[in-house]
């Protein structure tokens, strides 16, 4: 069997396909899982009240929804790994 090999075009189109799905998931379940590497979850803030630095002035912050990518555990221990106990 021989090695084959993606061509920058072609790793440029199933990326943006992979980008296209993620955001599509997210839309509509609410989430999108990369095994091994993490998932994107679309959450929702609520309203809070904060200042504006510069004047001191407190602010209404409105209540929105956010997207958060969530490491996986896999790729978190390989990148950074657990401290052993003594």
């Amino acid at each position: 069997m021989a090695n084959q090999r993606m061509t920058q075009t072609q790793l440029v189109k199933a990326l943006d396909y992979l980008s296209t799905l993620a955001i599509s998931e997210v839309k509509k379940n609410g989430m999108f899982v990369l095994p091994g590497i993490g998932r994107l979850v679309r959450s929702d803030r609520k309203a809070r009240t904060g200042r504006n630095p510069s004047t001191g002035e407190t602010i209404k912050i409105p209540a929105k929804k956010v997207v958060k990518f969530r490491v996986a555990k896999a790729a978190k221990d390989a990148i950074v790994p657990p401290k052993k106990a003594k």
